[in-house]
C-alpha cells in the first residue's frame, strides 16, 4: 500500500503522517474495513483509490473515491476514512498546512489481505 500526496504548487517540507507510521494505518484498514458481501459473491479484489485533504490541525476532510471497484466497496471505503483519528499535518517552513492526500483503500479475502500484508510493505512518499 502506497500513500501518494497529489501534486500541489506548495509541496510541505514535510508530508502529513498516519498516528503510528504506515504499518499502523495497514493495522487500521485490517480491523476497520469490512469486505462487503456482494463484493466477496463477485470476488471483486483491489483497492478504491481515494483522496482527501489532511487540514492544517490534522483531522480530514473532502473525502472522496478516484477510482472504484463497485459501489459496495466504494461506499465501504469512505465509512472507513470517516473513522481515521486526526494525523500529524505535514508542514511547510515549521507551519502546518493543509495538503491533499491520495490513498489506497485494500479490498480482499481477510486471508488474502494477510498474506499481502506479509510480503508488501507500506511507505509514505
Amino acid at each position: 500500500m502506497q500513500v501518494q500526496r497529489t501534486p500541489a504548487t506548495n509541496r510541505p517540507d514535510i508530508p502529513p503522517q498516519f498516528p503510528g507510521g504506515a504499518e499502523a494505518l495497514g493495522e487500521f484498514f485490517a480491523l476497520n474495513v469490512q469486505y462487503p458481501d456482494a463484493a466477496r459473491v463477485k470476488h471483486i479484489t483491489g483497492s478504491v483509490l481515494t483522496t482527501f485533504t489532511v487540514e492544517a490541525d490534522g483531522h480530514l476532510s473532502n473525502a472522496t473515491v478516484v477510482k472504484g471497484l463497485s459501489p459496495e466497496c466504494d461506499a465501504e471505503a469512505l465509512r472507513v476514512l470517516a473513522l481515521l483519528p486526526a494525523w500529524k499535518p505535514a508542514t511547510r517552513k515549521g507551519v502546518a498546512v493543509s495538503v491533499p492526500v491520495q490513498l489506497p483503500v485494500p479490498f480482499a479475502d481477510s486471508s488474502i489481505l494477510e498474506f499481502e500484508k506479509s510480503k508488501t510493505k507500506v511507505k509514505f512518499e
